[in-house]
């Protein structure tokens, strides 16, 4: 399904209904070296994938669905691009997967609508009077600890 080397399939979700189906060529992966554990083959495994997508060149978004990614991810953005790493594995193949379920779930969440605004409440009247009343007791028990006055 999301093979490495292949189209990048999004999984239907809020805001896609149909899901999305990037192309491969929109998709630029470079592998480097990872760091961490690995053994002998640390040094000489380039296992860590940076992806990178363009979503305002991208011809698999529509012009509203780029518009949505860039307002909504433009501080994420690196000069207009989402760059994606993974090196949590030691296998190239794993960490190519894994940058590419990543970069679907970041779309995902991008595309869907935002939530609705919060409409602000009022404190019911049995809840305010429950709370003066509440003061009230406790300024009484603070003023009860002053020093005792001679009558």
């Amino acid at each position: 399904m999301n093979e490495p080397g292949g189209n990048l399939v999004v999984r239907p979700g809020p805001g896609l209904p149909g899901g999305l189906v990037l192309d491969a060529s929109e998709l630029v992966e470079r592998f480097s070296r990872s760091s961490g554990p690995g053994g002998q083959g640390v040094n000489t495994t380039d296992s860590r994938v940076e992806l990178v997508f363009d979503p305002a060149a991208s011809t698999s978004l529509t012009a509203t669905q780029a518009a949505r990614v860039l307002e909504v991810l433009g501080s994420t953005l690196v000069q207009g691009r989402i760059v994606v790493v993974a090196s949590e594995y030691r296998s190239q193949l794993r960490n190519r997967s894994a940058a590419r379920e990543r970069l679907g779930a970041i779309l995902r969440d991008a595309l869907a609508p935002a939530s609705p605004a919060r409409r602000p409440t009022r404190p019911t009247r049995g809840s305010q009077r429950r709370r003066l009343d509440a003061k009230k007791r406790r300024g009484d028990v603070k003023s009860g600890r002053g020093r005792v006055q001679p009558e």
